[in-house]
């Protein structure tokens, strides 16, 4: 399989292809899970960041966009295809995951600069943090693994085999509050629950065809699923670790995002152009929001209310209102924007 390829195509045939021979196929990010954490912080300094941050796949850059005037501030070289974001507002450090490269950018949120790259396994792209330890978490696509990686010291120490065999994972969440995560595993149709205390894998639960990104809501303990093939999002129970709701939604769903604040979940679907807000309260989908072309990365600031998705056809980012489910400006980006991570 050419994962490059698989990034850079839109996949109309996927869902008939045979794993190890179909050229496309994607990933996307993790939304932000802690509200709980930041609160805990007094510096109101990481209260009010307001930055987004966009992973330009095709031009190994990280666009910085201020989320109060909507410009971009800075662009920030990374590695080579990074595919996924994280963010820990607590430390002001965000986490890139480069595809192509094998590793790790460690931004500087405070100066926009790379301050260290580590190592980590084949295909890194989807990152998730865990406020609550100062852990990173990396999906290793190409090597079916997870690297496990200390934020205080930028050091990999563990590396999960979330399933065994050609699992392909795809997306990474971390509940903070739980010290669980949940991987993605594409090629096998189910997702890993991870201890965060033993780094052992706890059981294993079925979704949808060809789970892709994870979503985090800490608050109600529930895991938000995109399954890429089947066009569905899969709703995991965290207590009881099973899937209670299945909920349509658009052609090839990508990122998910949480916002934590409103219970609401927003999904672009690469395909269908548009992005999908779901009620966390009903499992609905209460609006279908167009955007650009082939969206598919996605953040939420929870602060705010708007929704922050990556176009990668047009390289731009459409912001979205959640308060009226509309799109209030596109910004412009780099080459084929992939990923988001927004610090509130």
């Amino acid at each position: 399989m050419n994962f490059y390829n698989y990034y850079n195509r839109r996949c109309r045939k996927c869902c008939k292809c045979n794993i190890d021979v179909c050229s496309c196929s994607k990933v996307c990010r993790l939304p932000r899970v802690h509200i709980g954490p930041i609160k805990a912080i007094e510096s109101k300094e990481l209260l009010s960041v307001n930055h987004i941050y966009v992973a330009n796949f095709n031009e190994n850059t990280v666009s910085v966009i201020d989320g109060a005037t909507n410009t971009v501030v800075a662009t920030i070289p990374v590695g080579v295809n990074p595919a996924g974001v994280g963010v820990n507002p607590l430390t002001n450090r965000i986490y890139v995951g480069n595809l192509n490269s094998d590793d790790v950018s460690v931004i500087d949120g405070f100066t926009n600069t790379l301050i260290t790259t580590v190592p980590a396994g084949d295909g890194a792209s989807a990152v998730a943090v865990n406020t609550a330890t100062n852990t990173i978490y990396v999906a290793n696509f190409n090597d079916s693994t997870v690297s496990v990686i200390d934020g205080a010291t930028n050091t990999v120490v563990a590396t999960i085999i979330p399933v065994g065999g050609l699992s392909l994972p795809t997306g990474v969440g971390v509940n903070p509050l739980t010290n669980r995560i949940y991987v993605a595993n594409f090629n096998f149709d189910i997702v890993s629950v991870i201890d965060g205390f033993t780094n052992a894998v706890i059981t294993q639960i079925p979704v949808g065809v060809n789970p892709f990104r994870i979503g985090v809501n800490p608050n109600t303990n529930r895991i938000y699923i995109s399954n890429f093939t089947s066009n569905t999002v899969s709703v995991i129970d965290g207590t009881t670790n099973t899937v209670i709701a299945t909920v349509p939604v658009g052609t090839t769903p990508g990122e998910v995002a949480v916002n934590i604040a409103t219970n609401n979940i927003y999904v672009p679907n690469r395909d269908s152009d548009n992005v999908s807000a779901i009620s966390g309260l009903t499992n609905t989908v209460f609006a279908t929001i167009p955007v650009g072309d082939n969206p598919n990365g996605i953040g939420v600031n929870p602060l705010t209310n708007l929704i922050y998705v990556t176009n990668q056809n047009d390289n731009t980012v459409s912001v979205i209102d959640g308060f009226t489910n509309t799109v209030i400006t596109t910004i412009s980006v780099g080459a084929r924007p992939f990923s988001v991570g927004v610090n509130p």
